[in-house]
């Protein structure tokens, strides 16, 4: 499962707090390989996720590349909305971790 904060590291606050820095999303354009499906009764960000990607980690993919018509605090799809399933993850996944690399000099 590619956890989104492997290469994140933790940080401590003065007080001894730890805690993740805030985590920068890469954009996702539009791609002519992309797949839409229409959900349906039970479909979840991360069933969705494990079906097209075999991993269930990666639901926030699917979730950026649909902010428009998901809720932002819910793995649940309201049935009949059409969604749009990102490929290229690889290339995805690099961009987050470009973004987030805490030994990047413009992190």
């Amino acid at each position: 499962m590619n956890n989104r904060l492997q290469f994140i590291q933790l940080q401590k606050t003065k007080e001894g707090v730890r805690h993740y820095p805030k985590l920068k999303y890469p954009e996702i354009p539009l791609s002519i390989g992309d797949i839409y499906v229409i959900t349906t009764i039970g479909d979840r960000l991360d069933l969705l996720a494990n079906q097209f990607y075999g991993d269930v980690g990666l639901w926030w993919i699917i979730s950026l590349a649909n902010i428009e018509k998901i809720k932002r605090d819910s793995f649940s799809l309201k049935p009949g909305t059409e969604i749009r399933i990102p490929v290229g993850i690889k290339r995805i996944l690099k961009d987050f971790e470009k973004l987030n690399d805490n030994t990047n000099p413009a992190y």
